[in-house]
């Protein structure tokens, strides 16, 4: 190796190392579902928000994950999920679509393999919750994600 070819290598290994993430959320949800398919225990998801810890929340109350509990380490803190081997299938939907009340069968139709199996995230103005809550408090918002 020539001396001028350490340079160029370096360069490249730091801006590979640095690739920002877009979607925090699509991450995390790929992080569960590969997490669930080699069959671990636990997750961890880094970073983390507020948007994140609702959807986890949500996924608890329905019985696809075990609880989360935040950690903190030197570089920043993370989030460790408990599995349950549940989980089929998760992702994020992209893009966000606003949703009414009386259109969410279409997005069920979509996103879920049956009907009453799985579940739609939704961000409504009263939080984030499942589309079968947000169905009964007739609340429209934006589809999260899916979990079945």
């Amino acid at each position: 190796m020539l001396q001028g070819d350490s340079h160029v290598d370096r360069i490249q290994e730091v801006q590979v190392n640095m690739m920002s993430m877009n979607d925090p959320l699509a991450n995390m949800m790929s992080k569960i579902l590969n997490a669930e398919k080699t069959g671990k225990k636990t997750c961890t998801v880094k970073p983390f928000s507020k948007l994140i810890k609702a959807v986890l929340t949500v996924m608890n109350e329905c019985m696809y994950i075990g609880e989360s509990t935040e950690s903190e380490d030197g570089k920043g803190n993370h989030l460790t999920v408990n599995l349950l081997n549940k989980v089929n299938k998760c992702g994020a939907i992209k893009p966000r679509f606003a949703v009414r009340n009386t259109q969410y069968e279409k997005f069920e139709k979509r996103y879920l393999p049956a009907k009453n199996m799985g579940i739609l995230i939704v961000s409504t103005p009263k939080g984030v919750m499942t589309h079968l809550k947000s169905k009964e408090q007739k609340l429209g918002g934006r589809l999260i994600a899916y979990c079945y």
